[in-house]
């Protein structure tokens, strides 16, 4: 039966182009000072953490990674972060576990206390990465400068851009920015075609990331055997670890609010924060020196040597990371909850590539991966993409997007790892 066309609404208008071509210059600025700020901070906290881990301990003639200089090192610089969160004004910005990808606007009073808490604790070796603090001063400064620059600009076009800019940084490449912006466009009202929204923060999301490429020239393809032609035991595999991957994230999440309600009874960063430090560098020594810091450099050791660990020692570090993700993200430590949880994914497929030897580490990583993101942020697109550019194969992106669907019956409806700021989960 034909169906009646007269009700339907028109079609919103296309943005002409002579309304996009203005954007572009903003959207570069905003593109390549946010991709300077991060590999900044990133580069002022690497020669941190050599000093720690390296000139300090080798000078004191103590091992690099042992237990008494883990216990020293993490507590220290929980001390440090205390400190800054104490003192610097606007207390380094509000707490972490309230903080997800798209950042508040903040004051920039509060902008530098936030960026030395970041540095302190990407160089302390606690389990976060720089993804929500980064975006948060980038679209503070953002929306700063821009106000002054061009002062009848709204406010949010600002804070898109940053938000794209910084992703597309962070990943090397503005496809990230693109399909999160793409699944935040679909849970509100838009007007005109999708490809007109998302041209401003696309052209910012290109722009960090090729400022990170030429600058840093960072490589996220873990080197993994690749996987030719996919089979009925790998998909099979990819469906099992995905699912499990998403299960036990959960059982972190559920126990979020949890743990953050116990670290926040001690009600001052001085007592929060040093006894996180003090639970993650025992987290630490036990889980071995890869188990500390945001885990992206870890990743690429793991990938490198497969067959190097056995099962129990995957299995190891998989829950000792999810557990120091838990706790660092619970006491106050300014970071992100992505890159940690993409080393408690590749863990977790490797720890199922050491229990039976058909599953191939490719598929074992790429579903650990899209079950533990998942789960953590329940974001289908950006963790498919996280999960498929570890691998690099494009012959591996249909078994994760077959995957991905029993894995997001698990997680849909359920709380992420983000608080409100009267301490209840999202959903």
């Amino acid at each position: 039966m034909a169906q009646d066309t007269s009700q339907r609404a028109p079609a919103p208008p296309a943005t002409p182009a002579r309304a996009l071509l203005p954007s572009i210059l903003p959207a570069v600025l905003v593109g390549v000072l946010a991709a300077l700020l991060l590999l900044l901070v990133e580069g002022l906290a690497g020669r941190l953490e050599h000093v720690l881990w390296a000139t300090l301990p080798d000078a004191l003639d103590v091992g690099r990674y042992s237990v008494l200089w883990m216990l020293v090192v993490l507590t220290g610089t929980g001390v440090a972060v205390g400190l800054v969160v104490w003192k610097a004004p606007g207390h380094a910005g509000p707490d972490p576990a309230t903080m997800g990808l798209d950042a508040p606007v903040l004051a920039p009073a509060v902008v530098p206390g936030l960026l030395l808490a970041t540095a302190l604790m990407l160089a302390g070796g606690p389990s976060l990465g720089p993804e929500n603090p980064v975006i948060a001063v980038n679209v503070a400064l953002a929306v700063w400068l821009g106000r002054r620059a061009l002062p009848r600009s709204p406010g949010a076009l600002w804070v898109v851009l940053a938000e794209a800019a910084t992703i597309g940084a962070l990943f090397g490449t503005p496809v990230a920015a693109a399909l999160l912006i793409s699944e935040a466009l679909a849970g509100r009202q838009s007007e005109g075609p999708l490809w007109d929204n998302v041209f401003p923060p696309l052209v910012a999301a290109s722009a960090g990331s090729m400022t990170t490429t030429l600058v840093a020239h960072p490589v996220f393809d873990l080197g993994l055997p690749g996987l030719d032609r996919p089979g009925w035991g790998d998909l099979l595999a990819s469906l099992v670890i995905a699912s499990a991957g998403a299960l036990l994230t959960l059982c972190a999440v559920r126990a979020f609010p949890y743990v953050h309600g116990a670290f926040a009874r001690l009600r001052h960063p001085m007592l929060m924060l040093p006894l996180g430090g003090v639970v993650l560098g025992l987290l630490g020594a036990l889980g071995g020196r890869l188990t500390l810091f945001k885990g992206l450099d870890e990743i690429g050791e793991l990938a490198a040597d497969p067959e190097g660990w056995s099962a129990g020692q995957f299995a190891t570090m998989t829950v000792v990371k999810l557990a120091a993700l838990l706790v660092a993200a619970s006491c106050g430590f300014r970071g992100g909850r992505i890159f940690p949880a993409v080393f408690v994914g590749t863990a977790f497929g490797l720890t199922a590539h050491a229990l039976v030897s058909g599953v191939h580490p490719s598929v074992g990583v790429a579903s650990g991966v899209l079950g533990v993101l998942l789960a953590i942020t329940r974001q289908g697109w950006v963790s498919l993409f996280v999960a498929a550019v570890l691998v690099a194969s494009a012959s591996i992106i249909a078994l994760l997007c077959v995957a991905t669907l029993p894995a997001w019956l698990l997680v849909t409806g359920r709380p992420q790892m983000q608080l409100r700021a009267d301490g209840t989960s999202v959903r």
